[in-house]
């Protein structure tokens, strides 16, 4: 296997040279991500559900007949994590653990299994790689997704990672989670879940885990993790959470990973501004009205984490 590229480059300069394309910069007053918690101090997301965060989510999605009845028939779920303290989470959801098809949300396994294979040098950091993991997450190319697929070594080799004791992004006994079951092309093979039988599936607690451990700095490792992030910021898809983030809070930085196929609709981001705005929020639809429920989530999400709007 090829060396991978910038190894004989510190760290922080491998991310500049790595991901170039797009500014790393806070306002002054936003501190940096990830936000590195020392080992005694980090508890798993699981293990800090609020149960005033909880009751007010759940209360506000109640709210709404049509979300009503989405959720009971499990056809919405809504997870959401306050980072005001990133190590003291606190942690919301409605069906959380219900495993739903999320078109290209799970195209965050495949970043992770790349940088996996990086830390590994299993996989070389060729530019061509670099740009087809910016373009798989930023703009959600499929050709680009599928190339990295195949790089990775195929299906199971992406899904190998998320099953990994290190990661647990797919638990068969925590109702699934994220899974690539089929490559981001109309031909190839199709390896569906061992749960549900679904291609790409996301459940809303582990999407939420994945980016609290990017931004605790848990992700392989702090450096790892930076680098995760860049690739997540920017997103160059403007609908969903993004408009209505950017609307409310124009000069936060988002890191997104969203998916729409036909009546499904998933999104995902990790809200970091100045002041109060510091969180995950995570959704997956099945309605042919997702788009507008997803928007107006973000709403729902800033009202329920408490700060007066």
């Amino acid at each position: 296997m090829n060396k991978p590229m910038h190894r004989c480059l510190p760290r922080a300069a491998a991310a500049l040279l790595c991901f170039c394309a797009s500014a790393f910069s806070y306002a002054s007053e936003t501190p940096s991500l990830p936000a590195v918690v020392d080992k005694g101090d980090w508890t798993p997301l699981r293990k800090n559900t609020d149960a005033d965060l909880q009751a007010r989510l759940q209360q506000l999605l109640g709210s709404r007949p049509l979300w009503r009845k989405l959720t009971a028939a499990n056809r919405l779920a809504v997870g959401l994590v306050d980072l005001s303290d990133p190590a003291a989470p606190r942690f919301a959801e409605v069906n959380g653990d219900v495993e739903m098809y999320a078109a290209s949300l799970p195209k965050i396994a495949i970043l992770l299994a790349a940088f996996d294979q990086f830390e590994k040098g299993q996989l070389a950091r060729t530019p061509e790689v670099e740009q087809d993991l910016v373009a798989m997450i930023r703009v959600s190319s499929n050709p680009a997704a599928t190339r990295m697929i195949d790089r990775l070594g195929g299906l199971a080799s992406v899904n190998a990672v998320l099953r990994d004791a290190r990661y647990q992004f797919y638990d068969e006994e925590d109702g699934g989670g994220l899974w690539v079951g089929k490559r981001y092309a109309k031909k190839g093979p199709r390896l569906p879940d061992p749960l549900k039988g679904i291609s790409h599936a996301a459940t809303v607690t582990q999407i939420c885990r994945f980016y609290y451990q990017l931004a605790t700095g848990r992700l392989i490792s702090p450096e790892a993790s930076a680098e995760m992030l860049e690739v997540l910021s920017d997103p160059g898809i403007k609908h969903k959470f993004v408009k209505s983030i950017r609307e409310r809070a124009p000069t936060a930085k988002l890191y997104r990973k969203s998916g729409t196929w036909k009546h499904w609709h998933a999104d995902s981001v990790l809200v970091w501004g100045p002041e109060w705005r510091r969180y995950i929020l995570v959704a997956l639809a099945e309605s042919p009205r997702g788009e507008q429920i997803l928007r107006r989530l973000v709403s729902v999400a800033e009202e329920a984490l408490g700060p007066a709007q």
